[in-house]
């Protein structure tokens, strides 16, 4: 395992986002949404490509609050430029689970 140091790790904008909108992302190597996540006013609404579909159904998304990284570039994924980086731990099964608050916190805050 690779350390980092804290500066590093400040670096980071891990933030608590709102699924706002889902839709299939059929043109995806791998099946996938397109998702737009609300981060509040100060960061606003960002699109994601996640693959998440073992898991979850378009529906069962609306709402979720969800963790992203907002600072990294923004990319090209097929049609769609990717604007935040959803974030998720893979089962054994290769699965994405979502990393996601136990509560609900505002749109926008930063993982401390």
């Amino acid at each position: 395992m690779n350390t980092i140091n804290w500066q590093d790790f400040e670096q980071v904008e891990l933030r608590i986002g709102t699924v706002i909108d889902v839709q299939d992302f059929p043109r995806a190597k791998m099946p996938a949404y397109i998702l737009h996540v609300d981060f509040g006013v100060d960061i606003g609404i960002r699109k994601s490509s996640a693959q998440i579909t073992d898991i979850y159904t378009k529906e069962s998304l609306l709402g979720k609050q969800v963790m992203a990284v907002v600072n990294f570039p923004a990319k090209q994924i097929g049609p769609i430029m990717s604007e935040c980086l959803v974030t998720g731990f893979h089962r054994e099964d290769g699965a994405v689970v979502l990393a996601v608050p136990d509560t609900a916190v505002p749109n926008g805050t930063k993982l401390a």
